[in-house]
């Protein structure tokens, strides 16, 4: 799948940018362009990988580069004012070549919180593509006003995209870990999962084919319907082919050998979707009830087979009661390991968005409460002596 990635706002920024080093890591071709836009100058020079002329900084009348603070209200204003600055960066993407446009950016924060949702809009008006957005989840520790900002963003940002698949970082932060260190290792978290989803399908001259193709039509139709998606993954290490009487030889040779590595392969793939669809989603959620289903299952294809990605599909119906689960393989030579991925579309037993509104809805209550009272104690303050003393003007 040939994607135009935007990354809003300094998490969005870092996501793309990390998804371009994937792309070329594992030639998948999946970004055929990258935009980083920010009210930051400094979270823009901090990219590596995103070409300087695709990074677009907003805002310089309103904030002089220096960001807007967490207020995703004033992130939003900016993006309507700016949005031709971006188009323009836009512009200089060959639209012909791609499949969808994503904008990623997180949820808690400023400028992504406020901008992704208004960028997402403008390009459903323009173009004819689907919009997909990736939303991240502040961590519950990280403060009322970022879990305020992100219940805003959130549905406001799930109305303007085709569809809205979010990585929650509560459930992947790890205890006493440092704040970078742990960033780093959920953007790769997210750009391993998003990296295999969007990477299926793509044959170079020569390559391997699948069995059973997962293209892009595949995505988008998983995709369609809009709602929110998350992302199931889980790998399990292989061994290497030998060429001598290996593992290829007891494939190929036939006879009772045969039958006991075809059904080890089975028995993989079967519980490797069962850990990515009960283990760790992007966003935990209850699975029955989702509305659509996609597996993706890659790795070096003499450990692949239909009959295991089929029995895999099959206890995903069963799972979800949908009747909507497509599935497929993804042959990678060499890459060592076998790994499942499962996209859930259209999920709505999801009780992390629930108590992140509830807590959103409390602290929204509580800002407007200190406010009145901060109002009235200045007020106090202030005009205590003032029928003893005059005003300056």
């Amino acid at each position: 799948m040939k994607l135009a990635m935007i990354g809003f706002g300094q998490a969005g920024g870092k996501i793309v940018d990390k998804f371009v080093e994937y792309d070329k890591r594992h030639g998948s071709g999946i970004v055929r362009a990258a935009v980083a836009v920010n009210s930051a100058k400094a979270d823009l020079m901090g990219l590596e990988h995103i070409p300087q002329d695709q990074r677009v900084l907003i805002g310089q009348s309103r904030v002089k580069g220096h960001g807007v603070g967490a207020d995703n209200e004033l992130g939003a204003e900016i993006a309507e004012e700016d949005i031709d600055e971006v188009q323009g960066a836009v512009d200089s993407i060959p639209v012909h070549e791609v499949d969808a446009f994503l904008v990623v950016s997180g949820l808690g924060g400023g400028t992504g919180s406020g901008g992704a949702p208004v960028l997402a809009k403008h390009l459903k008006r323009i173009y004819t593509e689907p919009v997909y957005g990736i939303g991240v989840l502040p961590g519950g520790d990280e403060g009322g006003i970022y879990t305020l900002n992100a219940a805003r963003s959130f549905q406001t940002f799930v109305r303007e995209v085709d569809n809205l698949m979010v990585f929650d970082n509560d459930s992947w932060r790890k205890t006493g870990e440092s704040v970078q260190g742990g960033y780093d290792e959920i953007n790769e978290e997210i750009v391993t999962r998003f990296g295999v989803l969007f990477g299926a399908g793509e044959v170079e001259q020569g390559g391997e084919v699948a069995e059973s193709v997962v293209d892009s039509s595949e995505i988008i139709n998983t995709l369609a319907g809009g709602g929110v998606s998350t992302v199931g993954y889980a790998s399990e290490t292989v061994e290497e082919k030998s060429s001598g009487g290996g593992l290829l030889s007891r494939i190929t040779g036939g006879g009772e050998d045969e039958q006991i590595d075809t059904a080890h392969t089975t028995n993989r793939i079967t519980s490797l979707v069962r850990k990515a669809a009960l283990g760790r989603l992007t966003l935990p959620c209850e699975i029955e009830g989702t509305e659509r289903a996609l597996l993706v299952m890659a790795g070096p294809p003499e450990h692949l087979n239909r009959k295991g990605i089929e029995r895999g599909r099959k206890w995903i119906e069963e799972q979800t009661g949908s009747m909507e689960v497509r599935g497929g393989d993804y042959p990678i030579r060499n890459s060592g390991k076998v790994a499942s991925v499962i996209l859930l579309s259209g999920v709505t037993n999801v009780p992390r968005i629930k108590e992140l509104q509830q807590v959103a809805i409390e602290a929204q209550e509580n800002i407007d409460e200190i406010r009145q009272e901060s109002d009235q104690n200045l007020e106090n303050l202030v005009n205590d002596d003032e029928d003893e003393l005059e005003s300056l003007f």
